[in-house]
């Protein structure tokens, strides 16, 4: 098939994320000032979109706290730097079973199950210009753990996206992720043309192999816009590999704490890397605003506190 390669294109940071990597580096921010810090420093660097997560500030464990996430995002906005907010809606759909003889009762330690209006909290308190929708549920890399997110549940938290005018950006881990998308559009749950953000490398969802990359590009309508990120070491091929397939990019410490061999990473730096990549390519990197007209979307201003 022909190269549809993006011209224009903009870059999301995904800044600091929930997964256990916040021992492993101190370039991940943890407290709100710290993510704030971040994604602002990022922006700096080109990225028109942060993504971001909230952590406990002495633990470094994902929270749900709405103060936490309320921080943030006033800190982002009173900044003087300007970026899209997209605010994660994929905490609190957490089941950790018992053992395989014993599934049931659940981990109590591990489960964190909460119904569609607590998972919605934040966004309804912060009304980002995007929030995230995890479409589809899906095993990790752990024993008993599994991601849940029910046909049942996305399609309430996507009505309540769509009904707060917050734009969903669709995580789409494997093939069947965009069918129900797709589903959900035709539903008329969320308005069209879509944004997606093809998530690839994270056992056990799509492989990061560039076959199964292409496939689930091809299974993106042509109308909709997306991005595309993978893990690691990968972060930065995939950036030129979404270039190539006519999409957008995601960097930034929650799928990749490293810049070289040796060398932990900030996201600015993460970022500052993809747009040179992007531009070598003979592509433009674009701002918030490009984003917003591209989009559909309509800058928020500061929540009267």
């Amino acid at each position: 098939m022909p190269l549809n390669m993006s011209k224009d294109v903009f870059i999301t940071c995904a800044v600091t994320g929930s997964g256990s990597s916040q021992d492993r580096s101190p370039h991940v921010p943890r407290s709100p000032a710290q993510i704030a810090e971040s994604a602002i420093a990022a922006a700096k660097a080109g990225a028109a979109i942060v993504h971001c997560h909230v952590r406990d500030p002495e633990t470094g464990a994902p929270s749900r706290d709405l103060g936490l996430y309320r921080e943030v995002t006033d800190r982002i906005r009173d900044s003087e730097v300007d970026m899209v907010l997209n605010l994660t809606a994929g905490m609190g759909g957490d089941m950790v079973f018992g053992n395989v003889e014993a599934p049931l009762p659940a981990n109590a330690a591990g489960t964190d199950m909460i119904g569609a209006t607590e998972r919605m909290a934040h966004v309804v308190e912060c009304l980002p210009e995007i929030c995230t929708l995890d479409c589809g549920t899906m095993n990790f890399a752990e024993a008993d753990y599994v991601m849940t997110n029910t046909p049942g549940m996305l399609r309430a938290m996507g009505q309540m996206m769509t009904d707060l005018g917050v734009k969903p950006e669709i995580e789409a881990f494997d093939t069947g992720h965009l069918w129900f998308a797709k589903e959900l559009v035709k539903e008329g749950v969320l308005d069209g043309p879509a944004l997606v953000q093809l998530c690839m490398g994270v056992p056990w969802g799509a492989p990061n192999d560039l076959n199964t990359f292409m496939a689930m590009v091809n299974n993106v309508p042509e109308s909709w816009n997306w991005s595309a990120f993978s893990l690691g070491r990968d972060q930065m091929a995939y950036v030129a590999a979404s270039v190539l397939g006519g999409g957008n990019v995601r960097v930034g410490l929650e799928d990749n704490l490293w810049l070289g061999k040796g060398q932990l990473a900030e996201n600015w730096q993460l970022v500052e890397r993809a747009g040179t990549i992007i531009e070598n390519m003979g592509a433009r990197v674009i701002g918030p605003q490009a984003v917003r007209e591209k989009l559909g979307l309509v800058k928020r201003a500061p929540v009267a506190k």
